[in-house]
Order: structure tokens, then sequence, then C-alpha cells
């Protein structure tokens, strides 16, 4: 529709009189506020990246530094150019053109001007010295030494007064790389609890080995590239764990959120789907003129990197033949949505302005109304991006690359992000509270495999009751950065509201243009890749059991009133939980940020270690409780060790992965890096940080906690395990594995972390009582 408002917006015709010129007055002012706003956006931008490059310094700065410096030249009757204008004055006729008094200006101002750049660049170089010092993190959390209260005094000075989102990204520290000596010996520590003697003294040889011959060798190159590389791990992990994937990225690699446990705002769902996007939208915005703040640790003090935010929106992932690519714009004015086997493009822009909840609500009813039939292979065509890549890779372009298809495919791959408006319900419903939330959980990740399109930055998923949740593709960014746009839509929610019959507050516009049905034409043969690539998805899909439980016997508070990390304790008891279920240890991978880095993503922390073993066989064995929490004790500080290593950069994994690609690009085979690297992650966990608290009153309003969200199993006979803790008293657990393998079962290791986490708790009371 918007569209044809342009093409009618100048026509003429001939006539023997001459040309009539036709004028559409109403699309030309459309077309004029459309370019208005993109030029405000354009302004917006250039001066946001104006003052993110001189930060901390500031127009005030400027000013107080030139006039300062310019009223102590004229006090002390100085010249404030410093001889500069003279020596210019020898090659230049100056003065044919400017008095000595506006020379002395002139060159005082440029004089001025270097020493507040100066005065900026000692300012960032103290402060990345600053934010490369970590020993704030061993302190015991709630407690703070002298010299971590000055650190952050001297932290909070030079970082300016008004940081926006990315004024820090020049100030960071960039990542180091850890010696090797350092990770073959963390290595070793890590697998010794999972091998026994043979095998650990076989893997101890190939280790030196590696360390005294071709380590050194690809450490070398692996330095070089971190002093020229703003970090020397992240281009290249985004690369090859992700882009050259030729698997489905669905399950494998896409994870989701899900939305409130215990509040329906509204049963209707163009109702929720207009709050929602308008939320989004709102969110975008702030993004654009970089008005989100600054993601801080330890008393808002500490910065983390936000490069990931860059490419939030108006971004999807392109398949390619051996490795796919990320397809960012800067601009995007509509989405796209699908529903019952149809997609449109629907704009986000009218007069001048965002769309308002209630008007966009007014677009999604008129897609809700269309019945409309899907042209052939049209309904099915999502499922390209939820199978293999190389088939979607030949697809796209044998039959996109070009008439209509390739118009309606960039209106998709183009849009700020895509919606689905799901024909299905799905809640939380207490009366069977299993059953419904593995059904919530399966359809945020996989669908029915062709109504979502996976390989936009995230798709919105409005379900027919009203409920709600967000399924997101992984290269472009880690699940906090998501996490962070999920909290600001769950907390605008019930402040859009809604009227007492359900719909968004406001009126619908009398004269908003609808929105535009994509026109495709999908030859035969494209059809039988599209339904090759939805069988392929559909066994991934139906293969995956999928768990979803809050846990609330008891939650954080109880656990700090322990005096141990409610993380650590986690983990422990996920330890306790699996050698329950299959009897054994195993290689565990647990996320943690490396984002108090330039550019920084993730590290793994490796949980399963030899002090959580000998804790878990502690609880297997007939051991007193008071033995058995000096063993707790001991193994939640290895933890916390740990996780502060991975999080200062002296991690292991991502080491030894950049020492693989090096060996790679060199030609060398390492037999200990095969190895290594090859090892699976049979129970793969995270968790789902809460990041703006302040949005959300849990003690008065628990009721609006959120679900968290999942991610599908690593390991084919292994488990995924995410979790997050809301507020003081609940813990949502996501748990996925696979049908397939004898193995693993979602629910009963469920029942074994309920009872772990009850039987790890129980050790704190008695011993309490005890004394």
């Amino acid at each position: 529709m918007a569209e044809a408002h342009q093409a009618v917006a100048f026509q003429f015709t001939v006539t023997p009189d001459g040309i009539d010129l036709h004028l559409c007055h109403e699309a030309l002012r459309q077309v004029y506020l459309s370019g208005l706003h993109s030029w405000k956006k354009r302004f917006i931008r250039f001066k946001n990246g104006i003052m993110t490059g001189v930060y901390p310094g500031s127009p005030a700065g400027f000013m107080i530094v030139v006039v300062s410096y310019m009223s102590y030249n004229k006090y002390k009757q100085l010249d404030p150019s410093m001889g500069l204008i003279a020596k210019l004055g020898q090659h230049i006729p100056i003065s044919r053109y400017m008095s000595t008094d506006s020379q002395r200006i002139v060159g005082g101002v440029l004089v001025g001007t270097g020493l507040w750049v100066t005065i900026i660049m000692i300012m960032r170089n103290v402060l990345k010295c600053l934010l490369s010092w970590h020993g704030w993190m061993q302190t015991r959390h709630g407690s703070m030494t002298w010299s971590t209260r000055l650190w952050l005094l001297l932290v909070k000075i030079f970082s300016g007064r008004k940081p926006m989102l990315y004024s820090f990204q020049n100030s960071l520290p960039r990542l180091s790389v850890p010696s090797i000596k350092d990770t073959c010996r963390r290595y070793l520590e890590s697998v010794r609890p999972l091998m026994d003697d043979e095998q650990y003294a076989r893997m101890k040889g190939l280790t030196k080995d590696f360390e005294k011959n071709l380590g050194p060798r690809l450490q070398w190159y692996l330095k070089l590239k971190s002093w020229w590389a703003s970090n020397y791990v992240s281009d290249w992990w985004e690369e090859y764990i992700y882009l050259r994937g030729r698997a489905p990225i669905m399950v494998n690699s896409n994870y989701y959120a899900m939305d409130f446990l215990y509040v329906f705002p509204t049963p209707i769902q163009a109702a929720r789907a207009g709050n929602t996007i308008h939320a989004i939208m709102l969110y975008r915005r702030k993004l654009d003129r970089a008005q989100i703040k600054p993601i801080y640790l330890l008393a808002n003090k500490v910065p983390l990197c936000s490069a990931q935010w860059e490419r939030m929106f108006n971004t999807t992932r392109v398949p390619g033949l051996e490795t796919d690519t990320i397809q960012h714009m800067n601009e995007s004015k509509h989405i796209a949505v699908y529903h019952k086997g149809r997609f449109f493009k629907v704009w986000m822009f009218y007069d001048g302005r965002l769309l308002l909840p209630r008007e966009i609500e007014q677009q999604m009813e008129r897609i809700l109304a269309d019945m409309s039939e899907p042209s052939p292979g049209e309904e099915r065509l999502a499922a390209l991006t939820a199978g293999e890549r190389t088939p979607w890779a030949k697809a796209r372009e044998a039959y996109f690359s070009r008439g209509k298809n390739k118009q309606s495919l960039d209106a998709v791959e183009k849009a700020a992000f895509f919606v689905t408006l799901d024909d299905t319900e799905q809640l939380y419903d207490a009366g069977k509270p299993v059953k419904s939330l593995d059904s919530f959980s399966k359809s945020l990740l996989h669908g029915k495999c062709y109504d979502r399109w996976f390989d936009k930055s995230f798709n919105m998923i409005i379900f027919n009751n009203g409920t709600m949740g967000l399924n997101a593709e992984h290269s472009w960014a880690d699940a906090p950065v998501i996490g962070h746009l999920w909290e600001h839509v769950l907390s605008m929610d019930p402040k859009l509201g809604y009227t007492e019959d359900g719909h968004c507050c406001g009126e619908p516009h009398p004269n908003l243009p609808g929105p535009l049905r994509l026109q495709w034409d999908i030859p035969t043969e494209c059809q039988e890749v599209i339904e090759s690539s939805l069988t392929v998805a559909r066994a991934l899909a139906d293969d995956v059991d999928c768990h979803c439980f809050p846990f609330t016997d008891f939650g954080k508070g109880l656990i700090k009133k322990c005096r141990t990390s409610p993380d650590a304790f986690i983990q422990i008891a996920l330890q306790l939980a699996h050698y329950r279920d299959k009897g054994k240890f195993c290689l565990t991978y647990e996320a943690s940020m490396t984002r108090l880095f330039r550019e920084g993503r993730t590290e793994t922390v490796r949980s399963c270690t030899m002090e959580s073993c000998t804790f878990v066989r502690s609880m297997i064995r007939d051991e007193t409780r008071e033995e058995r929490l000096k063993l707790l004790k001991l193994a939640a500080e290895k933890h916390q060790n740990m996780y502060r290593l991975a999080m200062t950069g002296k991690g292991i994994d991502r080491h030894l992965f950049c020492l693989y690609v090096v060996s790679k690009y060199l030609g060398e085979d390492s037999a200990f890096l095969k190895e290594v690297l090859s090892e699976p992650w049979r129970l793969s966990t995270s968790q789902t940080p809460m990041q703006q608290l302040e949005l959300f009153d849990l003690v008065r309003h628990p009721e609006y906690a959120s679900s968290g969200g999942g991610f599908g199993p690593v390991a084919d006979d292994g488990y995924g395990v995410s979790y997050i803790i809301v507020g003081e008293n609940l813990i949502n657990f996501h748990i996925s594995s696979k049908f397939s393998s004898p193995e693993t079962d979602s629910h009963r290791f469920a029942a074994n972390i309920r009872r772990a986490m009850t039987d790890m708790l129980d050790l704190f009371q008695l011993n309490k009582q005890a004394k």
C-alpha cells in the first residue's frame, strides 16, 4: 500500500494541449515526512558518533578547557597560539585575511582544542589501565576492601559524567592471550575427574608435547593477532562456531525467551502484538539514539562492552555454500509478519512518526482478518531457514535472486525483525503445569518448523490466546543482549496497558494504509527443496524433549544466607543431579561472559571439577553432614575461582580454540588440539541474568516474574540446562535433551535437580541447628 501511495504521487498525461501533471498531495506529504524522519535519524547518529568518539570529553568540557586556556594566556600576556600562527605566516599570507587579534584567537582555539584532545586521551588511557585491574573480583560478595573503594573512586572520576551506550568502547582493555603453560595446566586439571589413570597419563603426555613443541609457535601468531585486532577471539568464534556450521540452526543454535508465567495481560492476539511491537520499536529508537544506559558490574561502576547491541535490529543471517554471512541494515522502517502461511510487510511509521500501539493492533487485525490463501510453496517457505544451510543457500541463489521472489525476500530479510501471529494457544496452566510449559517451550524453540524465520536476529511470536515469546538467532550476539530487550518489553506491557475489553489504549487511525501482502512465485523444484528441509527440521524438532519448571521450594535469598554463591550452588546441584541421573560425571559447559574486554563474548567455565566430584561422591556415600558441608564449600569456592578466571580472560577453551584455528591456517596437525576440540559437552548450562532489576517490583508484584528461556541440547546424548534466578524465592529451569537417546530424560533429570537442590540446602539448615 505504501509503495502504491508513492507510485501515484506524481503522474502525468500527454494531451494535444501539452503535458497535464497530476500531484497527490497526501502522498507527497508522506514522502516528505519519511525523508525528514530519515534525515533526523542520520543527524542523531552523526551527533552520537561524535559524542562517543570524544568521550569522556564533552562540549561543556571543550568550552571550559578553551576558555580557561585563553583566559590564562591573556592574564599572563602570552601568545595563545604558542608561535603556531607566526610559523604558518612564513609560508601562508595569513595577515592579509586576519587581524592580529583574530590570529591570536584562532591560534588559541586550535591549541586549546589540542589540549582538550590530549586530556581526553589521557583520561581514556588511564581508565583503560584502571579497568585492566580485576582484583575487585577476589573480594567476598557484600564486602569491599579500601583498595577496591579507592579504585572505584578513580574509575568514577575518569568515566565521565553522562556516558551513552557505546561511550566506553574505546576505554575497554583488550583481551590478553593467556600463557600456553597456564592453559595446559588448567586443561589437565579440568579433565582429571573424567579420566582414569591410564587415560590421564596419555593426555598428560600429549599436553606436555604440545606445550613444548607446536604450542609456542601457534602462540606467537595468536599474540600477533591480539596486538592487531580489537579482540583475538570474537571474529573467529563468530565465523567458525556459528557461520560455518552447515547443520540446522533451529534447535542447534537458536534459543528462546518465554512470557510471564502467572500474568495474562490480554486474551486478544492483535492487542498483545500491538503493545509488544510498539515497545520493541521504542527500544530500537532508544538504541538508535544511544539512550540505553551502559551495562555495569560492581555498584554500577565497571562498564561492559556494548558492541553486540549494534546488530540487534535490521539484521539477518544469509546462507552461503560454505559459510553464512550476517547482513545488517542501518535503517529499516517495516517489520515482516507471518500468519497462516502468508507473509506481510507492515510499515512502522506514518505521518512521520512511529505507529501507536492501537494503530499496530489495527494492522494486526487486518492481517488476522485476511482470508486469502497462501500461494503454492509459500506456507512452508520458512522451513528453508530451519533445515540444513547448504540446500537453503543453493535454493536462495537459484530461486530468490531475481524478480518478485527477490523483492519479497528482501522485505523479510531487511525488516527490523520478524513477527509470527501463531494460530496455536500456549500458556502456563496451573491445572496441568508440566504439559503446558513443555508445550510452550517446544513451540518457542521450533514451532511448526516453517512458521518462524530462523535467520532473523529475532522472531517475536504472539500466540492465539495473547501469550508471547521470542526466538533468537545466536551468531550476532549472546543471550544477555536479547535478554536486555526482553526485560524492557515485559516491563513496558503493564505500563502501556489495555482497555477493559482487552484492546490497546488509543484509537485506530482512519487513514492508515494496510499491510502489504508479499508475493511469491515458487516453482515446483523449489517446493521440493522446501519439503526436504522441512523433513530434516521436523525430525530434529520431534526428537527434542523440552521440560520447563519453576523451582519454588527456595531461591536466591535462602542460598545467600548460607554464604554461598547462588550460581555455584546451582552448578554443583546440577553435578549431583547428573551423577544420580547417569551414574557418571561428564564434561560440563557453563557460559560465562568476557565483556569486561572490548568486543568480548563468552568463555567456558568447566563446572565439573575435582572438588565438585568429591562432594558428589560424599552425597552418594555414607559421609557425615559436617564432612559433606565442608566439601560443598570447597567445591563452591573452586567454582567461583574458575568463574573469575573465565570472566577475566584466563579461561581455557577460547584460547585452545584459537590455537586450533591458527594450526589449521598453518597446515599443522595437533593430536592434542584435535582431541580437545572433539570432546562432547554432555551437560551444557547457562544462567540467564536479570540485568534491569529496577524495572520489576517482585516484592509487591511477584506475579510479574519472567520465565527466562532455554536452548536445545548440545550433545545427542546430553542435556541443555538454562536457569534464571528471579527475585529471592524463585528459580526457573529449562531442560532439553533428545528422545532418541536412551541415556537422557528431561523430566527425570528435573526430578534429580529438585532432589539435589533440597538435599544440599538441608546440609546448611541441619548445620545451623547443630550450632
